[in-house]
């Protein structure tokens, strides 16, 4: 069984200066864990659900790492979502199989905090944004975990943060998620 099952949604892990930081630390620290970076495994967005359902089902903690794109998961983690949590598998009447697994979301936000209030650039905050992945959980009886992530994670060379900046972010929200995970695997 692996403790701690990864699902990437970067749509371009390897351009990525944070989300791929996070899972090189976690990688660093947890033996039992399995990452999926949907990126490299599905390409052409032709999801392998029976690959995927298995690793849920291998998993105790599921967590989903991906950047804030247009307030939700990116495309494929969208789709990766849509075929694998299916019904009898995820929801319907013989839907329980991810029944009782933790499901914490990691993820990136670009802009800064205060953009995500009423009176902010994106009026919403945070965790209003969640409440459809919220509820997905809720309806695929997994337990949901408060969400662990940082905002001012995009680095745009000479306009917005400087590498060091979003690099620190990222190693703080690394250790955040670390020591998360550690509770989880414990319990």
């Amino acid at each position: 069984m692996t403790d701690i099952l990864i699902i990437s949604g970067h749509p371009d892990l390897a351009h990525s200066h944070t989300n791929r930081l996070i899972l090189e630390r976690l990688e660093q620290r947890f033996d039992s864990l399995t990452v999926h970076r949907l990126d490299q495994r599905y390409p052409d967005y032709r999801i392998d659900v029976a690959t995927e359902q298995a690793a849920l089902l291998a998993a105790q903690v599921i967590v989903l790492q991906f950047p804030l794109y247009w307030y939700s998961v990116p495309a494929l983690l969208k789709k990766w979502l849509d075929e694998v949590f299916s019904f009898n598998f995820a929801y319907g009447p013989q839907g329980d199989k991810l029944k009782g697994k933790a499901l914490q979301l990691s993820f990136t936000v670009g802009g800064p905090a205060e953009a995500y209030s009423p009176l902010g650039y994106n009026h919403f905050p945070i965790p209003q944004l969640l409440h459809p992945l919220e509820q997905t959980a809720y309806l695929a009886g997994l337990r949901w975990q408060p969400p662990v992530y940082q905002h001012g994670m995009v680095y745009i060379p000479g306009v917005y943060n400087t590498l060091d900046t979003v690099t620190a972010r990222a190693e703080q929200q690394a250790q955040q998620l670390i020591a998360r995970l550690e509770q989880l695997v414990s319990a």
